[in-house]
């Protein structure tokens, strides 16, 4: 069987697409795949069993990325089409069985709306497939010697990320010896051209403590790092969701984004949102290129309960 899988262009997007893929290929075992993907989200598919080709799409122009993938895939007679993006791509060529999804309510979690694709109950949850090599990487970036407290400081637009001055605020409140996580570990994760947003909370952390992994992890890496850390608190971001899949607890910090609709998954998560609701946070001549962050009304301390409450619910330092 060869199954033809169109998923996102953002990475967050793609990994809550993760979960649909992983059902698939238990119910069609030995099923060859084809996965398109974003050329930033495409990496996050290089493990997945059964994958025969993995093809990026760049975006372009006219949307010509599509006549790309068209000419790629149009050649062979498909299965099944599976296609997120909800493009006519899926009708253009041989297939036996196809499933597009719409654009869908942003008042329903976006792994319901995949898993009603497919009428799968409960929604499966995100996954990650990790290689030998991803978890060699990730045991030399952050090897065993205690808890390690992993923070994710960036997204990809500015409104979305609190203040690094708050991260790092927040950063010694849980690891202080009357935290939930004294005198743990910080990994700073964070892609190499973000650098900029983290240097406040990289100054603010001891050296002897501070794993500075900014830039150094690809993405299925960073899972394998996540995998090892007690605790993940981060922007509504790709990473924020890949830590949710490789099932560290995971606090999302919400403000101008829909928590209903892109909150981390599963029961090891939570969120915390500003104390402005998100539709009320912007303005009449809002631009995402250039507003500043929109995220001022979190207060560390209703990060902090969160992030406690959360530790503790899934087991503290058990953990």
């Amino acid at each position: 069987m060869r199954i033809l899988f169109i998923t996102a262009t953002r990475i967050g997007d793609a990994v809550l697409s993760t979960g649909l893929l992983g059902t698939l290929l238990e119910r069609h075992r030995g099923a060859r795949l084809t996965i398109a993907a974003g050329t930033l989200a495409a990496p996050l598919f290089a493990e997945v069993p059964g994958l025969e080709r993995l093809i990026p799409m760049a975006k372009r122009r006219l949307s010509l990325h599509w006549l790309g993938l068209y000419a790629a895939v149009a050649p062979r007679r498909w299965d099944l089409v599976v296609d997120l993006r909800g493009s006519a791509l899926s009708y253009l060529v041989p297939v036996g069985e196809r499933r597009v999804i719409a654009k869908g309510e942003v008042a329903e979690h976006r792994v319901s709306q995949l898993a009603r694709l497919f009428a799968i109950a409960p929604p499966p949850g995100p996954r990650l497939w990790l290689g030998p090599e991803h978890e060699r990487r990730a045991m030399m970036l952050a090897p065993p010697g205690g808890p390690i407290l992993a923070i994710g400081p960036t997204a990809n637009w500015r409104g979305k990320q609190w203040r690094g001055e708050r991260f790092a605020e927040l950063t010694q409140c849980l690891t202080a010896p009357g935290g939930i996580l004294p005198g743990a570990r910080v990994a700073v994760m964070a892609a190499a051209h973000e650098r900029q947003q983290a240097e406040k909370l990289l100054a603010a952390i001891p050296a002897e403590r501070r794993l500075d992994l900014v830039g150094k992890t690809d993405l299925l890496t960073a899972g394998a790092v996540l995998r090892r850390a007690a605790l993940f608190v981060g922007n509504d971001s790709g990473l924020m969701h890949i830590a949710a899949a490789a099932g560290a607890p995971t606090l999302g910090l919400f403000g101008p984004t829909q928590a209903s609709h892109y909150a981390p998954w599963g029961d090891n998560a939570a969120v915390v949102q500003t104390a402005i609701p998100a539709l009320d946070l912007y303005g009449p001549d809002f631009d995402h290129r250039t507003a500043d962050t929109m995220m001022d009304s979190l207060s560390v301390a209703a990060a902090e309960a969160a992030a406690t409450q959360l530790f503790r619910r899934r087991g503290g330092a058990a953990a």
